[in-house]
């Protein structure tokens, strides 16, 4: 307790400015893991909203989409929601049902700027494909946007998943505005590990293959749906070695680092998804930056 009586004004203002602060800290401190681990809601980010302590779990939607809900370390209940690249900051809101009754539980998305990137391609069609490359490119599209948009009712076995690849340097990193042979393109969706040709890669949590397949862009492909709406993507793989419905566990190797389809070299370029938003995979791994 603080001693008003032999302080002056200012004392008094300073006595209850630190007790605010110290308020405010524990009030931070009071939640729970996974609020304090992956709460960025950035664009590209994830909000962790707090939604109480029912009994039962409830349920949670944000932009007409069912979010991924669990229990944090705290026994609260938390929605994670994945917020679009380009969501402009500000208020925004999730529609969550308990017990039957619905109700508005807001957040707010603060800005956030991210860097560009230029690259040479000597391919040009990876750049301008032709009629048919660009058709091609439609069909495989529709076909991960289906995958990203998928919500199996089961939870992740963990929300703060293991790095797909042991060791490498983080290049590419997430939100990049890219340029190609001078044209910009689409932001860089993934993260990108700078490891050699033939590096395992390893499934970062449990999960189901959704996807297998050998894309225009992105080369030898694998996804894999962790539950509730987190699906993850691996690209430009040299070898999958998982196949189409398969359960993987966290830590099995399901395909090897390569160049294949628009990559400059050996890389991994990894996903993230929530509830079909496309989020900085940094964040989930320890790695974010403001």
């Amino acid at each position: 307790m603080f001693d008003f009586r032999t302080r002056g004004a200012g004392a008094m203002v300073r006595g209850c400015a630190a007790a605010l602060a110290l308020l405010a800290a524990g009030a931070a401190w009071a939640q729970g893991y996974v609020a304090r681990t992956l709460d960025k809601p950035v664009p590209g980010g994830v909000a962790v909203v707090p939604l109480g302590e029912a009994e039962l779990a409830p349920s949670a939607q944000y932009e007409g989409r069912p979010v991924l809900v669990m229990r944090d370390s705290d026994q609260q209940w938390v929605a994670l929601a994945g917020i679009d690249l380009k969501t402009a900051p500000g208020g925004k809101s999730l529609k969550v049902t308990v017990d039957g009754r619905v109700r508005s539980v807001g957040f707010d998305v603060r800005a956030k700027r991210y860097k560009e990137q230029h690259i040479k391609l000597k391919n040009q069609s990876y750049v301008n494909p032709d009629p048919a490359q660009q058709a091609r490119f439609e069909r495989e599209y529709k076909a991960q946007i289906a995958a990203y948009e998928r919500f199996r009712p089961e939870l992740p076995s963990n929300v703060m998943l293991d790095r797909p690849v042991d060791g490498g340097r983080l290049s590419s990193p997430f939100g990049l505005r890219r340029f190609f042979n001078g044209e910009e393109r689409n932001a860089h969706s993934g993260l990108d590990f700078a490891v050699s040709k033939g590096t395992p890669v390893k499934a970062p949590a449990d999960g189901v293959v959704t996807i297998v397949d050998d894309y225009f862009f992105n080369g030898k492909t694998i996804f894999l749906d962790h539950g509730q709406g987190l699906v993850t993507m691996y690209c430009h793989l040299s070898a999958a070695d998982v196949q189409i419905g398969q359960a993987v566990k966290r830590g099995q190797v399901i395909g090897k680092v390569g160049s294949t389809g628009r990559a400059t070299g050996p890389h991994l370029h990894w996903n993230v998804s929530l509830n079909g938003n496309r989020v900085d995979p940094a964040i989930f791994i320890g790695a974010f930056e403001p």
